[in-house]
């Protein structure tokens, strides 16, 4: 038994089962809407009862995990006489990570004898997700601390993120994206291509023409830029699920490979892009 715990947080978009499954902790981002002083965690509500309100004009506020929260869920593993490696959400997007960091720094003085080590993933949704899954899967190789570490800060760049929308509004009100990009998208039947740089922004690359095209060229960056397609593919959407349907029976028929994890995009990262997001996320040269 690994004597440390990946931590991780909401803005993974990997469902709690799964991350359980993956033997993964996490610590939960908070959204509210703008007509309703009531805070909910990122996996109160269901994704599709969130994006029905997202459709009928109601806007969400994010929030990242305050220094508390993680204190006490880092604390109950240091009391089991465990380490931790949190793997955390982009500090290009959140003070998230910061939060971690401020937390594990109050904690040390409490817990000489342990060791928690940060990793600024600069990723998001299921790139995030992604990350968190590979750098289990060599804790469960029989990665010490340290190595899984190391694993995790050689990979995160190579975590390519590839996006698109069907309305930039969400990201442009949200801040995650520039209005002169957004207007550059404003045509009918114009939709954006993004991907995350390296410090872990969201940025718009180029546009297609329609839908279709959009979605295609994810697909078509994953056969350029992909360098093992033995590693596993990761997919995320806002209440899409057909479409990523496509997507997948694509892999598996032009490129033999199977899709290993269809995420929801949850409300804290559904806020910002709205419905209608599907996200590509593969290992690959670069970003």
């Amino acid at each position: 038994m690994a004597d440390y715990v990946i931590y991780t947080d909401s803005a993974c978009d990997v469902d709690p089962e799964t991350l359980k499954k993956w033997g993964v902790s996490y610590s939960e981002l908070t959204f509210v809407f703008d007509d309703d002083g009531r805070q909910y965690r990122n996996y109160d509500m269901p994704n599709k009862a969130f994006y029905d309100n997202i459709r009928a004009g109601r806007l969400a506020a994010t929030s990242a995990v305050n220094n508390q929260v993680f204190e006490d869920g880092f604390r109950k593993i240091l009391e089991t006489g465990r380490d931790i490696l949190y793997i955390g959400f982009s500090t290009g997007l959140s003070a998230t990570f910061n939060n971690a960091v401020l937390a594990a720094d109050s904690l040390r003085e409490q817990f000489p004898e342990r060791r928690m080590i940060m990793v600024d993933s600069r990723c998001a949704s299921a790139g995030q997700g992604l990350l968190v899954y590979l750098t289990a899967k060599k804790r469960d190789e029989g990665a010490t601390l340290d190595e899984a570490a190391a694993y995790a800060e050689d990979m995160k760049l190579r975590i390519n993120h590839w996006y698109t929308v069907d309305d930039l509004k969400y990201l442009r009100k949200g801040g995650r994206i520039g209005a002169v990009a957004a207007r550059v998208v404003t045509s009918i039947g114009i939709k954006p291509v993004m991907n995350m740089d390296d410090p872990g922004h969201l940025i718009f690359k180029y546009i297609a023409r329609g839908r279709k095209n959009s979605l295609r060229a994810l697909i078509k960056e994953y056969a350029k830029r992909v360098t093992d397609k033995t590693m596993e593919v990761f997919i995320s959407h806002a209440d899409v699920l057909d479409e990523v349907t496509e997507m997948v029976r694509t892999f598996r028929e032009e490129f033999g490979v199977k899709v290993a994890y269809v995420a929801n995009i949850g409300p804290v990262i559904g806020g910002h892009t709205g419905p209608g997001c599907v996200a590509l996320f593969f290992v690959g040269s670069g970003r």
